[in-house]
Formats: structure tokens, C-alpha cells, sequence
């Protein structure tokens, strides 16, 4: 079952940054839950037919999340995200980063910092999720590596996942 729910990818290339806005049909606690947990995040964060996998997760300001998406033929490719400020169900901010399955960022790829707000809309919730990088070529590289159809593919699975915790 489709829904149409908001989506919006923006691109503000004066101020280096995308901003995804999406309304998901769950209440904010349950969405909240689904960004913040690991066993829920291996659910959903990967465009299809990618999966994810958790190496390590810390949620809590000062920690991490160790993650990798997963294709069907077992190449794998890392993420490392660090947990600067946290206010629960409200927001978050984190530095996100390509790396190894070590933990090691990757240097030669685009690092950013996301901040992930959560608020209610009626019976529903709206995510807002804004990445800034550091240049204007960083931003243009994560679009080229194909950032917009990547996150509407996963937060597509969300919508899947959020159905199901719902029933």
C-alpha cells in the first residue's frame, strides 16, 4: 500500500547543505525508536536490496554507531556515526562518515553533520533531516554518489517497517 506522504529533498548549495523532510504515519515515539536503536535501524537503513548490519551502537551523547549496508553478494560499506547532542524524541545531531569495518574514517570521502528533528503532525510525524558538509564539492559528491534516490529508497523501507511495528 502506497501512501503519499510528504517528501522533500533540498539542496542549498550556498549553505552546503540537503535537507529531507518526511511525514511518516506513526507516532513520534515509535519513529524515534526506529533512528535510535539498533536492532530497529538493521531494519530499514539501507536502500533495497541493500541490507544493514550492526557492528557497535552507543546511542547517547559522546557515542556511536557502527554500521555497514550490506548488497545481496556480500560487499560491504561503512558507516561510522558519532552522537553529538541528544534530546530525546525532539532531535539529534551527529557527524556522520564513510569508514572500514574497523571504525577508521575514510579521509577521502565527504563527512557531514546531521541534525534529525522529530515533530508531531496530527497523528503522524515529520522527520527533518539536515546534512551540512563542508564545501560545496563535498555536497556535490554525495549527490553524484546518488544521496537522493539512496534516502528515499530507505526511508521507503521505514514506511514498510513502521506498518508492521503498527499493527
Amino acid at each position: 500500500m502506497k501512501h503519499n506522504l510528504q517528501f522533500d529533498f533540498l539542496v542549498d548549495k550556498e549553505k552546503n547543505t540537503l535537507t529531507i523532510r518526511r511525514k511518516f504515519l506513526a507516532e513520534r515515539q515509535l519513529v524515534w525508536n526506529c533512528y535510535t536503536t539498533s536492532e530497529l535501524l538493521d531494519k530499514w537503513f539501507a536502500p533495497a536490496p541493500l541490507t544493514t548490519k550492526t557492528k557497535s551502537m552507543n546511542f547517547h551523547e559522546g557515542g556511536h554507531w557502527h554500521y555497514a549496508m550490506v548488497e545481496p553478494n556480500g560487499t560491504e560499506y561503512w558507516g561510522y556515526t558519532e552522537y553529538v547532542k541528544i534530546k530525546p524524541i525532539d532531535y539529534y545531531t551527529a557527524l556522520d562518515a564513510f569508514a572500514n569495518a574497523e571504525g577508521e574514517i575514510n579521509k577521502d570521502l565527504p563527512r557531514a553533520e546531521w541534525r534529525v528533528t522529530f515533530t508531531d503532525k496530527g497523528e503522524n510525524t515529520l522527520v527533518e533531516t539536515v546534512v551540512t558538509y563542508k564545501s560545496l564539492s563535498d555536497l556535490e559528491t554525495v549527490i553524484q554518489m546518488g544521496m537522493e534516490q539512496g534516502m528515499t529508497a530507505t526511508l521507503d523501507k521505514l514506511d514498510e517497517l513502521l506498518l508492521t511495528l503498527n499493527k
